[in-house]
C-alpha cells in the first residue's frame, strides 16, 4: 500500500473527517503489518547539534515492540478481551470509556512545551501523549486501524512542529514523563503501514534531541545539586525516559546507562538507595514514604514499569538484590491499607535523613493514595514468578480496574495490559536470610502465592535431619525469630500447599556466640596480597604505596605513607552481617582529619568507617545510606593517640553500637539502625582510604585485623585488646570440638578454626 507524503495538508486531513468515529468496544481485526513508504516531506529531522542523532552511537538488537509491552502481550489482551475473559473485560471498558480513547479530537502540538517557570504549558503535551498511546492500545486489541490512523496523527503532528523542551527544574520531569510515553505509543505503532519510515524517524530525532538529552543529563548531573536533593521519583522518570527511548531509537548506549545507573547510580532512584532499608520479612523502607504517599506510589509504579520495559528485552530488573522491588513495593502497599479495625498498619521505619531533612515515620499526607500501578508488579511477581505478594495484590484488587489518571505520570490500564493467567501451582519458599540480629536469627524468606502455610525449621547441620520450629498460616508472615543457643544452625522453610510440602532449596547458616569469620594479621614481609587465614579465603590486596614494614612486640605491619598506599579487601566482606565486631591494632603517625581507619562502602552515598579523628576532633564510627546526611554516628570524646600503638574495635548487637579504644568501651549509641547487611555487596572495601576522594589517605600502620559475626562482650574485648600483637595467646583450652563452641574463650576459636567442626 502507497502512501502520500506525510505533509502538513495530508496530516490535516487525517485530523478531519476520517477522525469523527464513534468509540468502538471489543471487535476482531488483525495488525497491519509492515513499514510504510514514503518520505519526509514537510518534517524536518532535529537534533541538538544539527545532525543525525541516530547515526551518532552504536546500535543493538532489541526486541520490538518491546517497551513495556511486546506481541505476546498485545496477542493475550486481544484474545481474552475477544473471549470475554475478567479482568481483562473490564480493563478493556476502562479504556474505551476513557475521554482521551474517544476519537474526533484534532492534536494540539507546540512549538516549545514550557514544564515549570513562566508560560508554562505542558498540559497540551499530557493530553496529547496521553491520547497517541490510548489510540495505539485501542488498535493493538481491537484492530480497528481507525485508531491506528489517529495514533499516527499524534505522534507526526508534535514531531513535525516541536522544536524545543523548556521551563526551571521541572523540564527534566516533562523530558521523562513525555519521553517515555512518548516513546510506548511510537513503539506500539512502528510496525503499522500507515506510519512511514520518514515519522517513525522524525519522532526518534524528536526524543533523542529534546527529551533524552535532558534525562541523561539529569542523571549525570541533577541539575547541579546534591545528589540526595531528589527524591526517587526524579531518577526514576529520567530513567524510564532513557530506557524507553533507547529501545524505540535502537540505541544500546542509551538503555544500557538507564540500566547501569538503576543497578550501581548514586542517585535515590537507584534501587540500592530508593529502598532506603530491608525490614523483617522483606518489607523494603520505601525511600520516598518518608515524604508522602502521592508520590511514593508513583516512584513504585516507575520502577515496575522500568523493569518491566527491562524484562521485555531480557534484562531482569526484579529480582535484582533478593527483589528489592518487591520489598519495597510491598511496604508501601501496606501502608495504603487498613487492619480489619479500618486502622492503618505500624509499619517499622528506620530514622531516614537527607539534604531535605529528618524522617522519623511514614508520612501521613495522602493516605491512602490509590494510584493506579499495582497490577505491573503483582502479576509479575506473584503470577509470572508465583511468589507472594499479599499487600500488593489487595492494593491491585482496591484499584481493578485500572483507569485514566488526569495527571498523566503513567500510561494507565495496568488491568488490562499487565494481567496475567493467575499462579496456580506452589513454589518453594526462596531468598531465604538469616542474621544474627541482637544475640538471635533473624529469618526472612519469599513465600509462595498460593501458599496455605510455611514450616520453618532447623538442622545443627546443613545435611542433618531438620526440626520443624514453627508453622506459619498466614501468607503475609514471611520472617521468624530464633534462639537456639550457641553453635553453628542450619535453616530452611517449606511452603505447604494441597497437601504437598515443598522444600526450599535454601540453606542459611548462621553461628552464635560469635564467629571469626576474617582473620587477616598482616604480618607478611613481602608481595601484595593480605591473607585472610579464616578459612573464608576473603584476601585482600596492597594498593598505591603501601608496604610491609616491622610490627609491633611481634611480627609485620600493613605501612601506609598518607598518599595513595591503603589496603583493599575482597567485595561484600561485610555483606551477610547482622551483629558484628571489627578490630584491629592502629598505629597513626600524623593527626589529619576525615581520614579513615576504615571504610566499607561502594561509593559516598552508603558506607560504614572509622575515624581516628572526625570534624569534631574526636574518633568516630559512621554508616549511613544517604551520605554524609544520614549518618548514625558513635562517637568518643577524644581523637586516636598519634605515634603509639592503639586497638580499637566497634560492635554492633541489634541497634546497639559500642566503640573500643584498647578494650575499653569509649562510646555508644543506642540507635543504630543500619547493620552491614543493609548496605549490600560493597566493593570498596578499605583500610587507609576513605569513600570521598578528597579525604586524606591514613598515615600510619596497621596490623592484626578481625572480623566476626556477633558482638563480643567487654570481657572479650578487654582479652582481644591485651593478646600479643601478631602472635597467639598463651591460655587457650584444649582444642576440641566442645572447646571451638566455649563461648568464653574466643581465642580458642581462633586457634582450631582451621579444624572441621
Amino acid at each position: 500500500m502507497a502512501h502520500d507524503p506525510l505533509s502538513r495538508r495530508t496530516l490535516m486531513y487525517r485530523l478531519g473527517a476520517g477522525l469523527l468515529l464513534p468509540v468502538l468496544s471489543g471487535c476482531g481485526g488483525s495488525d497491519d503489518a509492515g513499514a510504510g513508504a514514503g518520505d519526509a516531506g514537510d518534517l524536518t529531522l532535529k537534533s541538538a547539534g544539527g545532525g543525525d542523532l541516530l547515526s551518532k552511537a552504536s546500535t543493538g538488537s532489541f526486541s520490538h515492540p518491546g517497551v513495556a509491552h511486546s506481541a505476546a502481550d498485545f496477542t493475550r489482551m486481544k484474545t481474552q478481551v475477544d473471549n470475554g475473559v475478567s479482568p481483562w473485560t473490564s480493563g478493556w471498558s476502562a479504556l474505551t470509556s476513557s475521554g482521551r480513547a474517544q476519537l474526533g479530537r484534532a492534536p494540539e502540538p507546540l512549538v516549545t512545551v514550557i514544564r515549570g517557570g513562566e508560560g508554562e504549558n505542558f498540559r497540551a503535551i499530557v493530553e496529547d501523549v496521553q491520547r497517541a498511546y490510548q489510540f495505539a492500545l485501542c488498535w493493538k486489541v481491537s484492530g480497528d486501524t481507525r485508531y491506528a490512523d489517529a495514533a499516527v496523527a499524534y505522534l507526526d503532528a508534535w514531531s513535525s512542529t516541536m522544536t524545543t523542551l523548556t521551563g526551571n527544574s521541572d523540564r527534566f520531569l516533562a523530558a521523562g514523563l513525555y519521553g517515555y510515553q512518548w516513546a510506548m505509543a511510537g513503539e506500539m505503532m512502528r510496525g503499522y503501514a500507515g506510519w512511514s519510515s520518514a515519522g517513525l524517524a522524525a519522532m526518534q530525532q524528536l526524543l533523542l534531541a529534546e527529551f533524552q538529552s535532558k534525562c541523561s543529563d539529569f542523571l549525570d548531573n541533577h541539575n547541579g545539586s546534591n545528589i540526595t536533593n531528589y527524591w526517587a521519583n526524579w531518577d526514576l522518570i529520567a530513567l524510564c525516559g532513557q530506557m524507553a527511548i533507547g529501545i524505540f531509537c535502537d540505541r544500546r548506549d542509551i538503555y544500557n546507562k538507564a540500566l547501569d545507573y538503576y543497578l550501581n547510580g548514586r542517585g535515590n532512584g537507584a534501587a540500592d538507595h530508593s529502598v532506603y532499608c530491608i525490614h523483617p520479612g522483606y518489607l523494603g523502607q520505601w525511600q520516598e514514604l518518608a515524604r508522602d504517599n502521592g508520590h511514593a506510589t508513583l516512584s513504585v509504579g516507575l520502577s515496575g514499569l522500568l523493569c518491566e520495559m527491562a524484562w521485555q528485552q531480557g534484562d531482569d530488573l526484579y529480582s535484582h538484590r533478593n527483589n528489592r522491588l518487591l520489598a519495597g513495593a510491598e511496604y508501601v502497599a501496606k501502608a495504603q491499607l487498613t487492619d480489619s479495625n479500618g486502622v492503618y498498619y505500624t509499619l517499622p521505619f528506620s530514622r531516614y535523613v537527607n539534604r531535605q531533612g529528618t524522617f522519623t515515620q511514614v508520612s501521613e499526607s495522602g493516605r491512602p493514595h490509590l494510584r493506579a500501578i499495582w497490577e505491573c508488579i503483582y502479576n509479575h511477581y506473584a503470577n509470572r514468578k508465583g511468589l507472594s505478594a499479599p499487600y500488593a495484590r489487595r492494593m491491585a484488587e482496591r484499584v481493578r480496574p485500572e483507569r485514566n489518571e488526569w495527571g498523566g505520570d503513567m500510561p494507565s490500564f495496568g488491568t488490562l495490559t499487565f494481567s496475567l493467567p493467575p499462579a496456580s501451582a506452589a513454589v518453594a519458599p526462596s531468598g531465604l536470610t538469616a542474621y544474627v540480629t541482637d544475640g538471635e536469627v533473624l529469618l526472612s524468606w519469599w513465600g509462595s502465592a498460593v501458599a496455605t502455610s510455611y514450616l520453618v525449621q532447623r538442622s545443627a547441620s546443613a545435611n542433618g535431619s531438620f526440626t520443624t520450629l514453627a508453622t506459619l498460616g498466614s501468607d503475609d508472615t514471611r520472617t521468624w525469630t530464633d534462639n537456639p543457643g550457641a553453635g553453628q544452625w542450619y535453616y530452611r522453610v517449606c511452603t505447604v500447599h494441597g497437601g504437598q510440602t515443598l522444600v526450599g532449596t535454601d540453606r542459611a547458616r548462621v553461628h552464635l556466640a560469635g564467629e571469626l569469620r576474617l582473620d587477616m594479621t598482616l604480618n607478611q614481609t613481602s608481595g601484595t596480597s593480605a591473607i585472610d587465614t579464616s578459612g573464608g579465603a576473603r584476601h585482600g590486596s596492597l594498593m598505591g604505596n603501601a608496604s610491609w614494614t616491622p610490627g609491633h612486640v611481634a611480627g609485620h605491619a600493613v605501612a601506609f605513607n598518607g598518599s595513595t598506599g591503603h589496603l583493599a579487601l575482597s567485595k561484600g566482606v561485610v555483606e551477610d552481617l547482622g551483629d558484628f565486631t571489627i578490630a584491629l591494632w592502629v598505629h597513626w603517625n600524623t593527626a589529619v582529619t576525615n581520614t579513615r581507619i576504615f571504610d566499607f562502602g561502594s561509593g559516598d552515598i552508603a558506607y560504614m568507617c572509622l575515624i581516628p579523628r572526625d570534624g569534631n576532633g574526636v574518633m568516630s564510627f559512621r554508616v549511613t545510606g544517604t551520605t554524609y546526611f544520614g549518618e548514625q554516628v558513635i562517637s568518643h570524646t577524644a581523637p586516636l593517640s598519634t605515634g603509639t600503638w592503639v586497638h580499637v574495635a566497634v560492635t554492633l548487637k541489634g541497634r546497639v553500637g559500642t566503640l573500643y579504644v584498647n578494650g575499653t568501651a569509649v562510646g555508644s549509641n543506642a540507635e543504630i539502625d543500619l547493620a552491614p547487611f543493609q548496605l549490600g555487596s560493597t566493593h570498596q572495601n578499605w583500610l587507609g582510604r576513605s569513600q570521598y576522594p578528597t579525604d586524606p589517605y591514613f598515615n600510619g600502620k596497621m596490623q592484626d585485623l578481625e572480623i566476626y559475626s556477633g558482638a563480643l562482650a567487654d570481657s572479650e574485648m578487654a582479652s582481644l585488646s591485651t593478646r600479643i600483637l601478631g602472635g597467639r595467646p598463651q591460655h587457650l583450652l584444649p582444642c576440641t570440638q566442645a572447646s571451638v563452641r566455649a563461648p568464653q574463650d574466643i581465642w580458642n576459636k581462633r586457634a582450631c578454626k582451621s579444624r572441621p567442626w
